[in-house]
């Protein structure tokens, strides 16, 4: 079940065509929706002030640009006061690292990283596994990949 919102039908209606194109114009919208222009910018203004809209991004396609060598690294790190925020934010920083997640169970992260080639994940790698919080990594590596899709069914 989705959580409830203060956002009404236009709103999302509103998020979803934004989502699905983000270059169209307030005059496209506006027609799409039947709302005038200047209600289009208020609500535009107010979903991003508020949050739900984080960015406004092409998506590129990584294959296409030669990065290829897509892995999926669990992370187990050394227990301690605000760990998880001190790792997270190590593994965030890391070059090629695409998504970061604080998990619960038998270890602590899940990363996902598109690397050029092995070899730069490997770079990438040893730059974990040398970090004095980082307990043990265990990573599997994609290859193929059948859904990526970052929109959300709203």
């Amino acid at each position: 079940m989705r959580k409830r919102t203060s956002l009404d039908n236009v709103d999302i209606e509103l998020l979803r065509i934004i989502q699905e194109n983000p270059k169209m114009n307030l005059s496209q919208i506006s027609k799409i929706l039947n709302i005038p222009k200047t209600t289009v910018y208020y609500r535009l203004s107010r979903l991003e002030s508020e949050g739900y809209i984080k960015s406004y991004r092409a998506i590129l396609n990584a294959e296409k640009l030669g990065f290829e060598y897509v892995t999926i690294t669990l992370v187990r790190g050394k227990y301690g006061k605000d760990y998880h925020n001190y790792i997270g934010n190590i593994l965030a920083s890391l070059p090629y690292v695409q998504s970061v997640y604080y998990v619960l169970g038998d270890i602590d992260f899940v990363v996902i990283a598109k690397s050029p080639s092995r070899e730069e994940f490997m770079k990438l790698l040893n730059e974990m596994i040398s970090s004095p919080y980082i307990e043990r990594t265990s990573t599997m590596v994609a290859v193929k990949i059948y859904k990526e899709d970052p929109v959300l069914k709203i």
